[in-house]
């Protein structure tokens, strides 16, 4: 999300943007209010930010993934060119999926052994009270999922006593920071609040791996979990974008 603080000195006459995903849309509203057909170069990064009122460096992820896409060339001395037609109606949402799946891959990786060494010292160090609060918090996810209920919170509480059982303060601040900087693609990728569903039920046997003193077999099934979640946001953007 971009800072207050930058929306007010750097773009005091923007519209303002709440959420990251936001960023190739303005984007692509700019080119359209500017007129810019192919090979025409974009204005720079920062006049950029200035103009949208995001920071440089989400500015620039953005242009990155347009480069993959063949939708932008980037080059020191040109700049950035337009190397396709970019208008609200073709590209928009062929866009934003890509940018949102990027940044949640990228996110993943850097989760992904977090979570894997958390549930290694969780099964290593654990107390007694600690398994049982593990065992009642997957309890209670499983019940919410299979109630059809939104199951996101009870999935951050059970996920929350694991990081707690560590007893390292430092996996949740981390984890929880990463999750900030994505927070709102985070909580409703593609607009669908209910990435990773159908790795709920891997939930109990975590659980009980970890109850059991199993790591090798808790950190199997957390990385599995982990895998699925980037299996289903790849598959997602290749049906966008194929």
């Amino acid at each position: 999300m971009p800072e207050k603080s930058q929306q007010k000195s750097l773009a005091p006459d923007a519209e303002v943007i709440e959420e990251p995903r936001d960023v190739p849309h303005a984007l692509i509203k700019l080119i359209e209010e500017e007129g810019l057909k192919v090979g025409d170069r974009l204005p720079p990064e920062l006049e950029l930010v200035r103009r949208l009122g995001f920071g440089r460096s989400t500015i620039r992820e953005t242009l990155k993934t347009w480069e993959s896409m063949g939708v932008v060339s980037r080059n020191k001395g040109a700049g950035t060119r337009l190397t396709a037609e970019v208008s609200r109606n073709t590209l928009r949402v062929a866009l934003t999926i890509k940018h949102e799946a990027e940044s949640l891959l990228r996110m993943q990786q850097v989760r992904r052994p977090l979570e894997v060494e958390a549930v290694r010292y969780a099964t290593r160090l654990a107390t007694d009270e600690q398994r049982r609060i593990i065992n009642a918090r997957a309890a209670e996810l499983i019940a919410v999922y299979e109630a059809g209920e939104d199951w996101r919170e009870a999935d951050r509480r059970f996920h929350d006593s694991i990081h707690e059982a560590t007893g390292n303060a430092l996996f949740q601040q981390f984890i929880d920071q990463i999750l900030k900087c994505f927070h709102d693609i985070y909580e409703t990728p593609f607009g669908k609040p209910h990435l990773g569903q159908q790795t709920i039920p891997l939930h109990r046997p975590l659980a009980d791996a970890i109850i059991a003193g199993d790591e090798d077999k808790a950190a199997e099934l957390v990385t599995k979990i982990i895998d699925m979640v980037c299996a289903e946001t790849q598959e997602i953007a290749e049906e966008h974008n194929g």
